[in-house]
C-alpha cells in the first residue's frame, strides 16, 4: 500500500460511489495538499447505488416526481420540497460544468444526456391534481418552463408509446419540462475516480472492507480495513471520516459509536425493473415519464417509464416494483437488517413499523405479485407493450431512514440526510432518493459543516465561488441569477433540449 502522509491521512472516505468521489474531488479543488484515502469493499468504483442499472438516472430536479409535491388538506399543492431538490440539482450542474471547463471531465455526454421530464396521469381526480400542481409550480420562476396539456394529441407527440392504444374515453393530462436530464452516475463516478487516482496525495483501495472504526484519545479515528482477497489488514489514523457507503452507511455509523447515531435504524427496500433494449421501440420514446405512486407505497416506487442512455446505447426502463429484502446492499448479507437492530434503536424501528402497516402490506403484495400483474402496470403506461420485448432487472437496494421524532417514537423518513458527530470529525450520508442527484449539495454541506474555519476570503471562499458561480445566492428567490446559471450550465453540459 502506498504511503499517504505515513498512513495518517487528513480524510478517509468509506465507499467509492458518487458521494465519496464527489466530495473527494471537491476537496482536492479547495486544497490539493489534503491527503485522502478511500476504501471500497467491491473490486471497482460505483458498483452499488451509483451503478447505472441500479437507479433511474433521472437527475432528480423535482420536475416530474409527483411525490415531491403533496396535496394539502385544503387542496393546494406544497411545492417546497420540489423547489429544494430543484435548486440542489442546480448545485450539481454547477459543479459538473466547472469540471468540464477545467478538463477533469473530458466529455459531458459520457454521463449526462438531455431528456424531457414528463408527469402523466389519467382519471378525473388525478387530472385535477396535476392541473393544480402545474398552476402552483409554473407560477414560480424555477419551473416557469413547465408545459401542461390535457389534449391526447399533444401528449402523443410528447410520449407516443404512452398514448398508442389508450382508452380515449378516459381523461388524461401531462406536464413537461423539455430540459430535463438522464444521468449515468456510474460513468460520472468512474470519471471522477480516474481523475483522483492521478493525485499522489490520494490513495484508493478496492477489495478493502472497513472492519474497525474507533476514536483515539487525541480525537482522530482509527480506521481498519481488511483486504477481502488476501486477508491483510491496514490501519490508518484520520482527522476526518466520511461514510458514503450507500446501504452500508448505517452499520458503519453504528460501529463508530457516536451518540448521534444511537437511535437511527434502517428499513431496506428492494426493487425490480422491466427493461427493453429493442431499438424499434426505444427509438419511439425519449423522456422520463412519471406517474402517481399507489397509495401506501414508498416514494422510490413511483412508477415511471424512462429513457436511459448507458454506454452510448438507448434503452427503456419501467418500474421500480418495490419489495423487501433484509440486505442493505445488493452485494450484502441477508443478516444485514437484523444485525443493525440494537437495544437503542429497536423501539424506533418497531414504532415506525406500527405506523406504516399500510406500507408493509404494500411491500408484501409487491413481493407476491405475479409477472402478469407486473406487466399490467407497464401497460398502464404503455398500453401496446408486449411481454417478449421486456426482461427483468434487479434494481439497487435502498435503505430508508428511521429516526426518532418525539422521545423514542420512530419516523420513517424518505430522503437523504447527513448525520455527524458533535466535534464534526465524522459524517455519514443516509437514505435514498434524491440521493445521487444531490451529491454536490451533500459535498458542499460537508465542507460547510466540517471545515467552517476555512470558509474565509483568504482561504476557500474565493475558490468555492469559482466552482459554484451561484454560491451564496438563493436561486428560489433570484430569478435572474437562476435563469443565467441554467443557461450557462446547459451550454457547457450540452443538455439544451
Amino acid at each position: 500500500m502506498p504511503s499517504v502522509s505515513s498512513l495518517c491521512p487528513d480524510v478517509v472516505l468509506i465507499g467509492a460511489g458518487i458521494m465519496s468521489s464527489t466530495l473527494a474531488t471537491l476537496l482536492r479543488e479547495l486544497d490539493p495538499s489534503l491527503s485522502m484515502m478511500m476504501f471500497e469493499t467491491l473490486a471497482d468504483c460505483g458498483q452499488e447505488s451509483s451503478y447505472a442499472w441500479n437507479n433511474a438516472g433521472t437527475g432528480h430536479a423535482g420536475n416530474c416526481e409527483l411525490n415531491y409535491t403533496p396535496q394539502r388538506a385544503d387542496g393546494s399543492i406544497d411545492i417546497s420540497k420540489a423547489l429544494a431538490i430543484n435548486t440542489e440539482f442546480d448545485l450539481s450542474r454547477q459543479l459538473w460544468a466547472h469540471w468540464v471547463r477545467e478538463g477533469r471531465i473530458a466529455d459531458p455526454a459520457a454521463f449526462v444526456q438531455p431528456c424531457p421530464h414528463i408527469s402523466l396521469v389519467w382519471g378525473a381526480e388525478n387530472v385535477a391534481f396535476l392541473k393544480a400542481r402545474y398552476e402552483a409550480m409554473v407560477a414560480h420562476h424555477c419551473f416557469a418552463d413547465m408545459e401542461y396539456t390535457s389534449d391526447p394529441a399533444v401528449i402523443a407527440q410528447w410520449t407516443p408509446l404512452a398514448m398508442a392504444g389508450r382508452d380515449t374515453s378516459q381523461p388524461v393530462a401531462a406536464t413537461r419540462i423539455k430540459e430535463g436530464t438522464d444521468v449515468n452516475f456510474g460513468a460520472l463516478t468512474r470519471a471522477l475516480t480516474v481523475s483522483l487516482k492521478t493525485d499522489r496525495n490520494i490513495a484508493i483501495h478496492y477489495n478493502h472492507r472497513v472492519t474497525g472504526l474507533t476514536r483515539t484519545t487525541d480525537g482522530r479515528w482509527r480506521v481498519t480495513a481488511t483486504d477481502t482477497e488476501s486477508g491483510h489488514t491496514t490501519t490508518v489514523l484520520a482527522r476526518f471520516v466520511f461514510i458514503g457507503a450507500g446501504g452500508n452507511a448505517l452499520p458503519l455509523l453504528q460501529a463508530s459509536g457516536i451518540p448521534e447515531a444511537a437511535h437511527y435504524a434502517g428499513f431496506p427496500v428492494s426493487g425490480l425493473w422491466l427493461r427493453c433494449m429493442d431499438p424499434a421501440i426505444t427509438g419511439q420514446h425519449h423522456a422520463k415519464v412519471y406517474g402517481k405512486a399507489p397509495v401506501g407505497s414508498p416514494p422510490m416506487s413511483v412508477p415511471h417509464l424512462d429513457t436511459r442512455v448507458i454506454d452510448g446505447k438507448s434503452c427503456l426502463l419501467f418500474g421500480p416494483y418495490a419489495g423487501f429484502s433484509t440486505k442493505f446492499l445488493k452485494s450484502g448479507s441477508w443478516t444485514d437488517y437484523f444485525r443493525s437492530l440494537t437495544p437503542r434503536n429497536i423501539i424506533p424501528a418497531l414504532t415506525a413499523g406500527k405506523d406504516n402497516l399500510g406500507l408493509l402490506d404494500y411491500l408484501v403484495r409487491q413481493v407476491l405479485q405475479t409477472n402478469e400483474a407486473r406487466f399490467k402496470a407497464l401497460q398502464d403506461f404503455y398500453p401496446t407493450a408486449r411481454p417478449e420485448d421486456w426482461t427483468k432487472v434487479v434494481a439497487g437496494q435502498r435503505v430508508q431512514i428511521i429516526r426518532p421524532d418525539t422521545g423514542l417514537h420512530g419516523t420513517l423518513r424518505f430522503g437523504t440526510e447527513l448525520v455527524k458527530s458533535t466535534d464534526r470529525s465524522l459524517m455519514a450520508v443516509l437514505g435514498a432518493s434524491p440521493g445521487a442527484s444531490i451529491a454536490a449539495s451533500v459535498a458542499l454541506q460537508v465542507i460547510q459543516q466540517v471545515f467552517p474555519g476555512r470558509l474565509t476570503e483568504s482561504d476557500w471562499l474565493p475558490r468555492l465561488r469559482q466552482v459554484f458561480p451561484a454560491y451564496g445566492i438563493d436561486l428560489t428567490k433570484d430569478a435572474q441569477a437562476c435563469a443565467l446559471l441554467r443557461e450557462n450550465t446547459a451550454h457547457v453540459l450540452k443538455i439544451t433540449g
